[in-house]
């Protein structure tokens, strides 16, 4: 079993991902608007309860669903982000110029957006960070589907965008959607931490120790106050990646093994249990309120001019060039193609507008598949056209 992930790897399996992602959510939208929509609820608001003596975790499936699993998903996110800050496409300051000035631009333009129409609106203002994200493996998903017609330096740069864009989305989570703090969780907590760096610097090379450790440390997060995924992102930056010559590399063997999981089997499972949005009683206001319409317009113009706009300005000032082989108009579809938000966008909605204690629940899941819909749709055409234009002009 190969170690380390080609990028070639990496796409692949994105994108097969990211379509599996499209018939999870599209599966939920049918069952949730059909007879069986009592099965679909019911099944997410069933209780789950593990305890160990005095230490109880009791939460209905759903929220087993998005604190621990999205956990492991958040867990992958840490380990490639410190690949690609350690040995990869974010270790040289010139490769992260671009795709860094775009992610930035595709973060505060869609949050932007979101202000303006809520501004007047307290309540809805916790939405802000939803129309931020991009969805990696739904837009590589996408991406896939016009095969070599698109260069891979274009795919890459789509990659590497999306990698910082969600290191954002999880500061963001950090610090601004997370609730009352528990001390001695967090001293707890703190303690984990210690442990797994000291086990780092010791030159620990086994998992286990790692994923024992990391367990407790997600159990003191969840305890604590402040969102319980980011236990995941804590223990890979802890996880090894350099050792000695003859030893594999604890980072890249637990990436390569948990990749899969996560593409296949826990990002759909995420998305069908919260892509499920009933469309009983829809009507056009359901889709021009300030809120769903704050999420949607940030996902579709907001991500398109935060992601062009400081692309080409990058590129007009000489700070950064072109990815190689591609063109303006497939810059344009890609940053188009960040407007899918899908399973992060869907995220911080569940943190932000939390069902049964916010009035806008439910909302923010009609503009976010209306904006990443559209997104998808409107990226894809524009790419092909400004493809075929690339392959006739070379001819």
């Amino acid at each position: 079993m190969p170690a380390r992930i080609t990028f070639k790897q990496f796409f692949q399996l994105e994108a097969a991902g990211g379509l599996l992602l499209i018939a999870a959510a599209a599966l939920a939208l049918i069952i949730n608007n059909s007879p069986l929509s009592w099965i679909y609820n019911g099944l997410l608001e069933v209780p789950v309860v593990a305890q160990v003596g005095a230490l109880k975790i009791a939460k209905p499936l759903l929220l087993w669903i998005n604190d621990g699993l999205m956990a492991l998903f958040f867990l992958l996110i840490g380990l490639e982000v410190k690949r690609e800050v350690v040995q990869g496409h974010l270790s040289k300051l010139s490769q992260v110029v671009l795709p860094g000035a775009a992610a930035v631009g595709g973060m505060v333009i869609p949050a932007l957006i979101f202000w303006a129409l809520n501004k007047d609106h307290p309540a809805a203002m916790s939405g802000w960070a939803i129309p931020m994200a991009t969805d990696i493996a739904f837009a590589l998903g996408v991406l896939a589907l016009l095969g070599k017609r698109v260069p891979v330096s274009l795919k890459l740069f789509l990659m590497t965008l999306a990698i910082i864009d969600d290191l954002g989305a999880i500061i963001v989570i950090a610090l601004f959607y997370s609730g009352e703090l528990s001390n001695l969780s967090l001293t707890l907590a703190g303690a984990s931490i210690v442990t797994l760096v000291a086990m780092n610097r010791m030159g620990v090379v086994k998992l286990t120790p790692y994923m024992v450790v990391g367990t407790l440390l997600w159990i003191c997060v969840l305890k604590s106050g402040v969102h319980a995924t980011l236990a995941g992102v804590i223990l890979a930056f802890c996880i090894p990646i350099n050792v000695r010559r003859e030893q594999s590399s604890p980072l890249l063997r637990l990436e390569h093994g948990l990749h899969p999981w996560v593409a296949y089997g826990i990002l759909p499972l995420f998305a069908f249990a919260n892509a499920g949005v009933s469309l009983a009683g829809v009507t056009l206001e359901s889709f021009t309120h300030h809120v769903p319409m704050g999420i949607a317009l940030g996902l579709l113009l907001g991500k398109t001019l935060g992601v062009f706009g400081l692309t080409w300005l990058a590129v007009r000032t000489g700070i950064a060039v072109l990815p190689t082989g591609a063109n303006w108009g497939q810059v344009l579809g890609v940053s188009i193609l960040c407007g899918i938000g899908f399973t992060m966008s869907l995220f911080v909605g569940s943190l932000a507008f939390v069902p049964g204690q916010s009035e806008f629940a439910g909302m923010d899941r009609t503009g976010i598949l209306t904006g990443s819909i559209l997104a998808a749709f409107v990226g894809y055409a524009i790419i092909a056209m400004a493809s075929s234009k690339q392959t006739v002009a070379s001819k």
